[in-house]
């Protein structure tokens, strides 16, 4: 199979990448955060989460991002929501899309959210019939797909179980998310290969951790599998919860430096994304994680 010609960007980081962040990050610091990344050509941002802000604090001012952010109309707000309360909230903002999860592993379903796989996808069926009268697009996660913290090896088998019963029930994509980034690019075609079965290609997205280092490799893999969507965090935002010190999402600007060595269309201008990537890196007092970035900012000292 041919790769393909054209690509869209999921960024994630304004709510994966700051979601575990200690220290407290201003609300007007995740709003310049996310029109600079709009600035720089992005047109899918994850720009917060409406979950219990005892769980998430970071996220508790959600809200106020999404009343206060200068939007964009060709640009898709979107909002990770855990139920149909959690729905609420992100549609009296006006979020365009909202995104659910569940868990390739029974474990890892038991340990986060307290129920099994089957109960939590049970639990959004009100929220995505809420969803379809309101005709707001839902985006299905599925986490842990290539191996879990807690138990080890996952099943592709189940992983496509998962994403025909997310897709049957609505989600219009499936992001399949390698959490604990241990997967390699073999494992990762087997994957997709397995949801294509139940699910069609087109339908399919990537979220890609790089604890290992192995985050593009596997981007790669999957664009010779035909898939056209990939999860992104600018500056590499977000560390392994599961691996102390670990990186945790693929750098936005890595994945760009790549689709542009592949001569795949993306729509975003890298200095710029290295210019957003740089500010909020400097606003957390910590080193830009992204490759790309780190040797375009010592090309330029």
């Amino acid at each position: 199979m041919q790769i393909p010609k054209d690509v869209r960007i999921v960024e994630v980081g304004p709510r994966d990448g700051l979601q575990n962040e200690k220290q407290t990050i201003t609300t007007s610091t995740k709003i310049k955060l996310i029109e600079m990344l709009t600035d720089s050509g992005l047109r899918y941002i994850e720009a917060g989460s409406f979950v219990n802000p005892k769980w998430v604090p970071q996220m508790a001012d959600s809200a106020k991002v999404f009343s206060g952010i200068s939007r964009k109309t060709d640009v898709t707000y979107a909002a990770l929501v855990p139920n149909l309360q959690g729905y609420e909230r992100a549609v009296s903002v006006n979020a365009d899309e909202v995104a659910i999860f569940a868990a390739a592993s029974e474990a890892f379903s038991q340990k986060n959210i307290n129920c099994s796989i089957a109960e939590s996808i049970q639990r959004f069926e009100t929220l995505i019939s809420a969803a379809k009268e309101n005709n707001i697009p839902v985006r299905g996660y599925i986490s842990c797909v290539a191996g879990c913290p807690y138990s080890g090896n996952v099943d592709p088998k189940l992983v496509a179980k998962i994403a025909r019963d997310l897709f049957t029930m609505g989600c219009y994509e499936i992001s399949l998310g390698d959490t604990i980034g241990v997967g390699t690019a073999n494992q990762i075609k087997t994957i997709i290969f397995e949801v294509a079965q139940e699910i069609s290609i087109d339908k399919i997205a990537i979220h890609a951790h790089d604890t290992y280092g192995q985050a593009l490799a596997n981007v790669y893999a999957s664009l010779e599998m035909g898939v056209q969507v990939f999860d992104s965090s600018v500056a590499g935002l977000g560390g392994c919860p599961y691996a102390a010190g670990a990186s945790g999402n693929l750098a936005t600007e890595d994945l760009v430096y790549l689709l542009n060595g592949l001569g795949i269309e993306h729509g975003v201008d890298l200095e710029k994304l290295i210019q957003a990537g740089n500010y909020i890196s400097h606003q957390l007092g910590k080193a830009n994680q992204s490759k790309v970035a780190q040797a375009f900012n010592n090309k330029c000292k």
